[in-house]
């Protein structure tokens, strides 16, 4: 009993269309965010932890994905990669910039593609046709977009400093050139219930999407969230609550859209609740219990 006999996982679905294992790379370009650099507010959300942004490149991203494959060289043994730029808004900067950097990544020889982390606010046309221009070339290209919720009084309650209209953009403008979307949702957000995380996921299903992550709520120190949580404003989801609304949100999406991630972790030096955050595989696990326990799958709801 697996997770993949119930949802649809990036991992198989790779697979399944490459004939051998490929996994994605992660690295941090140094990128920083408009919600951060004063454009559009200072500090960024209200989850987002200050300590952590750096504003310059840790390393080369030959260094990076070098370390990277050693990693995976454990575990799998992988050879062809997908090189995932996640940390902060890796869109926000002059296109020319961004040319070098993806492809500085796509130079190496086995790296097949590229999956950008990215908001709704920051996606130019000016990027989307270089993308674009990748996946002509035969690269694997997702473009992600961290919307976390599609109600905007959330939004502006954790200072996203956009809107869902500024999504519904992002989205039309991606679909018209065919770029493969992954869109992240967070479960447990302040305020929100089990019916905001299933109506958001219907509203983003309705606009489209090819891909999807899941994300508890972390609450991680030097943020707005910790001092909200200190003060007792803001309660985080127990993990049968949390694993309850994902196995829901699975069961609601069609089985052809492909789940990158269900949920996500913190390390501990950083994370403050909940603590089962850390523990990828437990939550994994629990999901997939969850889903054999109702004897349904992805698409079954």
């Amino acid at each position: 009993m697996v997770l993949s006999d119930y949802v649809n996982t990036f991992g198989q679905d790779l697979l399944r269309r490459y004939g051998e294992r490929v996994h994605k790379l992660t690295i941090n370009a140094g990128f920083t965010c408009p919600n951060r650099d004063g454009t559009l507010g200072k500090g960024g959300c209200t989850f987002c932890n200050n300590i952590s942004f750096s504003p310059n490149r840790p390393s080369s991203i030959a260094l990076q994905l070098a370390n990277g494959r050693s990693v995976i060289a454990k575990r799998t043994k992988a050879k062809r990669f997908i090189v995932y730029f996640q940390a902060y808004t890796n869109t926000y900067a002059d296109i020319k910039y961004l040319a070098t950097l993806y492809e500085e990544a796509l130079a190496e020889p086995d790296v097949i593609g590229l999956s950008i982390g990215t908001r709704p606010d920051c996606v130019s046309d000016e990027v989307l046709d270089l993308l674009e221009s990748y996946k002509k070339r035969g690269y694997e290209i997702w473009l992600e977009l961290g919307l976390q919720s599609t109600f905007d009084e959330t939004l502006e309650r954790v200072h996203r400093g956009h809107g869902f209209a500024e999504y519904q953009q992002a989205v039309y403008a991606t679909k018209q050139r065919g770029i493969p979307l992954c869109t992240h949702l967070i479960i447990g957000l302040p305020g929100e219930e089990r019916w905001h995380c299933l109506k958001s996921l219907e509203r983003v299903l309705e606009l489209g999407v090819e891909g999807l992550k899941l994300h508890a709520l972390h609450v991680v120190k030097h943020t707005i969230l910790a001092k909200q949580w200190r003060q007792g404003e803001y309660q985080p989801l127990e993990l049968s609550t949390y694993v309850s609304i994902a196995a829901d949100m699975i069961e609601r999406t069609p089985p052809e859209v492909v789940f990158h991630r269900v949920t996500a972790t913190a390390s501990k030096d950083i994370l403050l609740a909940p603590t089962w955050c850390h523990k990828k595989w437990a939550v994994l696990n629990a999901i997939t219990t969850e889903l054999c326990h109702r004897k349904n799958q992805q698409g079954g709801a």
